[in-house]
């Protein structure tokens, strides 16, 4: 490729909506321009990274004996009404009609599509297991789109299905996904980490998210350095204090804490730990029945120095459709306004849920259901019954023992790129997708699912790789492998003559070359490529072709090398598979 005949458009600097460095050097960079929120046109240098991405993933699927397929952007309504999908899926599903009123949703996913092709096309174990993919645009009506491709209303996926016969194939299957996701992520040359995920609206039993190590990471990774455990914030499991619970050795005090609404303004007033408080949640859940609408009271119980988990609070028997009560609820029901709420002495009958840590307390903090007071040395049997439920709740925070008993975690940020998921029949069920089993009789097809962000890898790859000037692709991501940056290509007859020489040799030798030949001063060309960031650059000028020299300067290096001109190939195609 030569610069001339390329599309480059490099800015000084960012649009003031780039939020984020990915979608701020992605901008300037020339990779995707706006055309409104969440939407973007991946322009030519940025495109050339997507397929670079697209080449990895299909090459691995393919490895992986994906059969790949294109299923359509618009979906039939009634599918997704099937499974329930239709109105769970919210806001975020794009719904559109047709001329005749019929309507349609712009797919996020592709679950109930595939789950109809392979209704109607598989009829025996015999022609499973089976494993469909493809590359598709999806949309996704976020509330906030931001931050350039990494939360865009519009993207690009790889998302693959598996079908088997039973549930130990599906695993098999999973695994299989499982082992090319590995594969795609290291040959991508990232920084990865996957970890146990909560399978969220997709549904299903189990999954792990592969996530890009950055510190820009929307997501907190938690892992155990000495063990493999690693799990996502959401999924991460807080264990039981090893430790039983203490006697009783404080007597129950009501004390005046006025202006105190926060277990942090308590325990100051108080001149305690923040981890002899605990903290109140009141949720409410609304059940239906006979046209009525009743309420369901539930007290969360955390320590005060730990964050509540909502995705733990909604798999907690009774929470599974929980909301946070509302003030006229709370005066209703405890008798006080919110900031002084405990478990003694409640107005109207709650269902206490405690942590594991708060279920452990002795001679604890809590509100006193009296505004300005809170009781200090609170002890449950004596003070309180004990907790009608005892749950994992919380956040695990640094230092909590892993729950593999091999050591403490640790928390460090990421961005989710991958996710994989065992469906089991959460679909093929609902959906009737059966197949006739050894003995002739019908059962459900056990499903996996499992999806790349195709265009969300460009943010991620950019987030763990750049530095004041501009982009560091790895080598197998970039939009060209190697720059050539001839000094007076126009005035050297030399310098053509080499130039056009390098050019066809490393061509031959297969590396994605391109040089500029546009005919600019070295510094707004280096500092072209460097902002764009191709890994490898060969500089050919006059004073070093007469000794017989060309300059390497690899992204990364902070100076240049002088390479033989005889050996620049070899020399590049070794830095190329570092």
């Amino acid at each position: 490729m030569r610069a001339s005949r390329f599309f480059i458009s490099t800015l000084k600097e960012a649009p003031s909506d780039a939020e984020i460095v990915s979608h701020q050097l992605m901008m300037r960079a020339g990779m995707i321009k706006r055309l409104g929120s969440g939407i973007y046109t991946y322009m030519p240098m940025g495109l050339r990274v997507i397929r670079k991405v697209e080449a990895i993933v299909r090459e691995e699927m393919n490895r992986a004996a994906g059969i790949e397929l294109l299923m359509p952007l618009v979906q039939p309504a009634e599918l997704w009404q099937e499974t329930g999908r239709w109105d769970k899926m919210g806001a975020e599903l794009l719904r559109l009609k047709d001329r005749h009123g019929r309507e349609f949703a712009f797919q996020p996913t592709s679950e109930e599509v595939i789950t109809d092709v392979v209704r109607s096309e598989i009829k025996s174990y015999r022609q499973l297991p089976l494993n469909f993919y493809h590359i598709q645009t999806k949309f996704r009506d976020e509330r906030r789109p931001r931050f350039g491709l990494m939360r865009g209303r519009e993207f690009t996926m790889k998302d693959a299905y598996s079908f088997d016969r039973d549930a130990a194939g599906m695993q098999a299957s999973y695994q299989v996904m499982f082992d090319a996701y590995t594969r795609i992520f290291n040959r991508f040359g990232l920084q990865f980490r996957a970890v146990a995920a909560d399978n969220g609206a997709i549904g299903g039993s189990g999954s792990h998210e592969f996530h890009v190590i950055a510190s820009t990471g929307e997501d907190a990774l938690v892992y155990c350095p000495d063990s493999d455990y690693a799990a996502n914030m959401e999924a991460a499991e807080a264990v039981a204090p090893a430790a039983p619970r203490a006697a009783a050795g404080a007597a129950l005090v009501k004390t005046a804490t006025p202006d105190a609404t926060k277990c942090e303004q308590v325990a100051a007033q108080l001149g305690l730990p923040l981890s002899r408080t605990v903290k109140t949640l009141a949720l409410t859940v609304d059940l239906e029945a006979d046209g009525k609408t009743t309420q369901q009271h539930f007290m969360l119980l955390l320590r005060g120095d730990h964050e509540l988990n909502e995705i733990k609070a909604g798999k907690v028997a009774g929470l599974a459709n929980h909301r946070f009560s509302t003030e006229a609820e709370i005066l209703d029901v405890y008798g006080c306004v919110p900031g002084y709420l405990g478990p003694i002495g409640t107005k109207a009958a709650v269902t206490v849920v405690a942590d594991r840590s708060v279920a452990n307390m002795a001679d604890f903090v809590c509100g006193a259901n009296d505004a300005g007071f809170h009781y200090t040395g609170a002890n449950w049997g004596r003070d309180v019954a004990e907790p009608a439920l005892v749950a994992d709740l919380r956040n695990v925070v640094e230092g909590d023992a892993s729950p593999d008993g091999k050591g403490v975690l640790a928390i460090e940020r990421g961005i989710e790129v991958g996710h994989v998921f065992q469906l089991g029949t959460a679909y093929s069920e609902s959906m009737k997708a059966t197949f006739l089993d050894e003995n002739g009789k019908p059962a459900p097809l056990q499903m996996g699912c499992y999806g790349i962000g195709i265009t969300r890898i460009l943010g991620a790859a950019i987030e763990q790789n750049f530095d004041d000037k501009g982009i560091i692709w790895p080598t197998a991501l970039a939009p060209f492998e190697l720059v050539l940056c001839p000094m007076g290509m126009d005035r050297s007859e030399m310098v053509k003559q080499a130039t056009e020489q390098l050019y066809a040799d490393a061509q031959a030798a297969g590396i994605d070359v391109i040089v500029d030949d546009r005919g600019q001063r070295p510094g707004a060309m280096f500092a072209d490529w460097e902002l764009i960031g191709v890994p490898h650059r060969v500089v050919i000028g006059e004073r070093g072709l007469k000794e017989g020299n060309l300059e390497y300067q690899g992204r990364r290096d902070t100076e240049a090398s002088a390479v033989p001109l005889a050996e620049i190939i070899a020399f590049v195609q070794g830095k190329m598979q570092k």
